[in-house]
This record gives C-alpha cells, sequence and structure tokens, in this order.
C-alpha cells in the first residue's frame, strides 16, 4: 500500500505531525491541506514541535502537495525515495498494559472453565451476585472492585494482572527509550529467541510536557507472550528490544473534526497477512476500555514523574491472537515476512514487516547523534 492509501479519508482537511529523513536528517513536517511543511527552522524536534502547539501551525518551508514527496516503505528499499520515520523523536514512549478489564478477566474465567461455555457463565453469574454488578460495569479503583478482587480472591482467581486490571493503580511502563521507535513502512522485531509473541495494535497518544493530549496515532507494542509469561519481571525484556515499537504513520493533532471523544469510541483494526498464506483479522474497541484514556494519562505524568520532552502513551488492547498458526493448541506466532497493518478511520493505517530483532536495522542514532546533527544544520538556537 502507498502512504497515501495509508491515511485517513479526510487527511487533507487534518493536520497530521510525522517525520522524513532527508539528506540533511531527521526533519519534523506537519501536513496541512494537503502539503508538506518542514518546520524544523520553528521546532527542530516534533518534541519541541508540540510543547510549543498553540492551535495554529507554525510556517514551515512548503515542500509540496504529500503525494509528490515519493515516500516509499523502508523495506522494500526503494531508489531515491523519501523515509517516514516514527513521528516521535524525544519523548518518552511509554504504555499501559491490562487496561480492558472485562478482557483480562474473561481470560481467567475462561482458563477455570477449562473451554466449558456454560460453566464460563456459572463463573461470571456467580460472581455478579457477589458484587452485585454486572463484571463488565466495574470500575477500577471503586468499591464495587474491591469486592470483585475478594470475590476472586476468594475464588483462588486472582491474579497480578487483575490487580492492574481492576485495582485503583494502572500498569504504565517504559515501552522504549526517545528515539528508537520505528515508523510507517519499516521492519518491527521479534526476538529471534522468542517462539510465542504477538502484535499489539493500539491507540498512542502524543502529550506535551504538561500533559496537554494533543493528538493520536497508532502504534504495536509487540509483545512475547512466552517470555512475559515465565514471569512479569521479564516484562522489559519481553517488551523493549531492537524495533519492537513501531507508531505511526503521522500525529493527527486534534480539532474540531477529531478530538478525544473520537479516540474513545475507536476501533482498532488488526490485519496480519504470512508468506506462508496464513491470513489474521481482528479489531479492538476503544470503548470498552476499563480506564479512561484522561485518567491514564494523569497517571503517567503526576507529581511523581515528570517528562520535559513531552510523551507518547499506548492505551492498550483488548486483542490477542489465539487461532493456531501450526500445531492445534500452539496459538498464534509470528514469523519473519509477516506484514502487519493496524489501522483505524481517523488515523489511517500503520503498515510493518515483521524480521527478528537481530535482523531488523540496528538503532544506531541516539539523542547525541541528534543533537550533533542538529547543531551541524543551526537549528539548536531555535
Amino acid at each position: 500500500m502507498s502512504l497515501i492509501a495509508c491515511l485517513p479519508a479526510d487527511w487533507r482537511s487534518s493536520t497530521l505531525v510525522g517525520r522524513i529523513q532527508t539528506d540533511a536528517g531527521p526533519t519534523p513536517i506537519v501536513v496541512r491541506g494537503g502539503h508538506v511543511f518542514d518546520v524544523s527552522r520553528h521546532s527542530p524536534t516534533v518534541s519541541q514541535l508540540l510543547n510549543r502547539w498553540d492551535g495554529t501551525a507554525p510556517a514551515g518551508e512548503d515542500l509540496g502537495p504529500l503525494e509528490s514527496l515519493a515516500i516509499a516503505r523502508a523495506f522494500d528499499d526503494a531508489a531515491g525515495a523519501v523515509r517516514l520515520l516514527s513521528p516521535a523523536d524525544l519523548q518518552c514512549i511509554k504504555a499501559a498494559g491490562v487496561t480492558f478489564a472485562i478482557s483480562a478477566m474473561e481470560r481467567v474465567i475462561e482458563e477455570r472453565a477449562r473451554g466449558d461455555a456454560g460453566r464460563a457463565e456459572t463463573l461470571r453469574a456467580s460472581l455478579r451476585d457477589r458484587i452485585g454488578t454486572d463484571i463488565r460495569a466495574v470500575k477500577p479503583g471503586s468499591a464495587s472492585a474491591q469486592r470483585l478482587k475478594q470475590a476472586l480472591i476468594d475464588d483462588g482467581l486472582w491474579s497480578q494482572y487483575l490487580e492492574v486490571a481492576i485495582g485503583p493503580d494502572a500498569e504504565v511502563f517504559t515501552k522504549s527509550p526517545p528515539l528508537s521507535s520505528v515508523g510507517w513502512g519499516d521492519y518491527v522485531g521479534v526476538r529471534s529467541d522468542s517462539a510465542w509473541n504477538n502484535p499489539e495494535p493500539e491507540v498512542v497518544l502524543a502529550c506535551d510536557q504538561s500533559g496537554r493530549v494533543l493528538g493520536a496515532t497508532l502504534g504495536n507494542d509487540v509483545n512475547l507472550r512466552d517470555i512475559e509469561g515465565r514471569s512479569a519481571l521479564l516484562l522489559g525484556k519481553a517488551k523493549d528490544n531492537n524495533a519492537s515499537c513501531a507508531i505511526g504513520p503521522f500525529i493527527r493533532l486534534f480539532d474540531d473534526a477529531f478530538t478525544l471523544d473520537h479516540v474513545r469510541s475507536t476501533v482498532v483494526q488488526l490485519e496480519i497477512t504470512g508468506t506462508d498464506g496464513f491470513r489474521l483479522e481482528g479489531s479492538s474497541s476503544m470503548d470498552q476500555i476499563s480506564r479512561d484514556p484522561t485518567d491514564l494519562v494523569a497517571q503517567t505524568l503526576c507529581k511523581h514523574h515528570c517528562y520535559p520532552d513531552g510523551f507518547m502513551l499506548f492505551l492498550g488492547t483488548m486483542f490477542a491472537p489465539i487461532i493456531d498458526r501450526g500445531a492445534p493448541g500452539l496459538g498464534f506466532t509470528h514469523k519473519p515476512g509477516d506484514l502487519v497493518r493496524v489501522s483505524s478511520q481517523h488515523l489511517g493505517t500503520l503498515e510493518n514487516r515483521v524480521t527478528t530483532c537481530d535482523q531488523a536495522p540496528p538503532w544506531t542514532f541516539g539523542i547525541g547523534a541528534l543533537m550533533q546533527n542538529l547543531a551541524q544544520r543551526g537549528l539548536l538556537s531555535q
């Protein structure tokens, strides 16, 4: 798919923020009215652009219509093509986990029921009677959530994952260092020693240093289920690896046509196509999230933690593919060459090809390299 085909239908009337790789170096751009504007003289980084954002796009050098920029996917290795980078640069990349309590509890219930749908419904009804409300209506951290916790403990169903699903404190972890995320059309990596892994299609919020939620984009929070399954203390090893975090294609800034309420009702779709002919489709509805996005932002940026360069926040997913890809009972796992598309109506499509972390293009351009590049371009004084 071309980049234009991966944008939302109303992209020409929206304001999009991203980065492209030019001969000079990584360059922040704003797309408005269908044209691409190099805003590096105003804001050398996307982080600075968002921290300065006042609702009006800064003046910049008009690079022409987006269609004429010849942006191609990195894994196509097209000669002379412009590469679209992740729209995040200096922001810390955070992620919220187990934010869909219903799916977390359902997994525990289904495990206890051992595939017996009738038994599962009996468990739901029993819990509903004991806590005085429907499981699906429980608000994390509420009194009913505490009663549910006790009921689950009494039934031997409690787990650390349910603690962050319905307890007062959300799970918020650092997914990836600044500048390490990959963008649209790039390779996304899974560890070569992982035998059970999957993509996690999510909405990602773009927040400035004060916690203003300025816009949203799409993300793939690649997850190694076998490694994290051995121990929750291996979360860092399961989540933060070379090319394991994809964000893009652009940050769509909020305006009258696209607001946080649109994020709250977004349906995130996932499509996986393998070179072996395998195909998988699924979706995750944000209206099923247990914690409001603003609550997750408040639990990320608070009196205990500051982010002077702003942050990107993955909101979590309720989608976990369980379709057997190989032998029965082994579930889904990636294979090199898989094409992964994460999409939604208002944010477009994030497209990446799977490889192993040791075979993905290595991450070599860090903060030091960026500062040196910006100094050579005379942009640091901005």
